[in-house]
């Protein structure tokens, strides 16, 4: 039921000046303003590549205040698509799981879905002809104490067929959990894992919030053109190798308070199950 990772969700306290900002790093383009009154936030949103950010900055007391008071910021939601969101409503419904109707989009807290943690915005795809330097996000990044239990969920709830998820761990930043790959032939997913390392960067931020959403990734058809711009604007915002044309990530000081991961196209394979898919950087596999 679900087609992709179509936006992602944060807090800030000046939602303009991190709109700016996005436009400034990867030049996305502001599409709208409005307000969410059953999340106490106006809402900036801007295009980045050929998925949506919607940056949320609270109006009063609501759960986008209570985001940035906790001192966490950044990613709010993983917004996810589907080619019939009354379908899907009635889907979850049939769940136990009441979503939260805003204007066109299902907003569904952790608690919710029983999923301590995965805050999720549902909205109707849209096919949008990419802009900026990115392509697309496709993942957002759920740290979790029970892994297994988080993938079974979103298998359960979304209707996912949970043998096209693809198990991970990483010695290096030390967790352990499953790819959410909703279909098969794409990368969009949720990352849902344990920070099971104490003392790593991101066990100590489990440590100090808990189940949460973390990080999201995107990827590009031109990495080192997106390397270019940050050494230009954000010469101490990034990590990465300069002679490496594969990923880097975006320190979330940059951008308003989200990590952001960037990969070339289709290298997220490497880790995602298909290898083979990965295409070298002239686009040949």
């Amino acid at each position: 039921m679900l087609k992709r990772i179509d936006r992602i969700q944060i807090t800030a306290r000046d939602a303009e000046a991190v709109a700016a900002r996005w436009t400034e790093v990867v030049d996305a383009v502001v599409t709208g303003r409005d307000s969410v009154p059953a999340l106490a936030a106006r809402r900036v949103v801007i295009q980045a590549g050929a998925s949506e950010l919607e940056i949320l900055q609270p109006t009063g007391e609501g759960p986008v205040a209570d985001h940035l008071t906790s001192g966490r910021g950044g990613v709010f939601a993983a917004g996810v698509a589907t080619g019939d969101l009354d379908a899907l409503a009635a889907s979850l419904g049939r769940n136990g799981v009441e979503p939260l109707r805003l204007e066109g989009q299902l907003f569904l807290p952790g608690s919710a879905l029983g999923i301590p943690g995965l805050d999720m915005l549902v909205s109707p795809h849209v096919e949008r002809a990419p802009v900026g330097l990115l392509a697309e996000f496709y993942e957002v990044t759920h740290l979790t104490a029970d892994a297994a239990h988080a993938s079974a969920a979103i298998a359960r709830l979304f209707a996912l067929d949970a043998r096209f998820f693809v198990a991970i761990r990483s010695e290096t930043y030390g967790y352990d959990g499953a790819l959410t790959l909703f279909r098969p032939d794409a990368l969009h997913r949720i990352e849902t894992i344990h920070p099971y390392e104490r003392g790593k960067t991101m066990a100590r931020y489990f440590d100090r919030f808990g189940p949460s959403l973390y990080m999201c990734y995107a990827e590009t058809d031109d990495l080192p053109r997106v390397r270019e711009r940050l050494v230009r604007v954000a010469p101490q915002g990034w990590t990465g190798s300069v002679t490496n044309d594969d990923g880097l990530f975006i320190h979330p000081k940059t951008l308003g308070g989200v990590m952001v991961g960037v990969s070339r196209r289709s290298f997220a394979w490497t880790w995602s199950g298909h290898p083979d898919r990965v295409t070298n950087v002239s686009g040949v596999r």
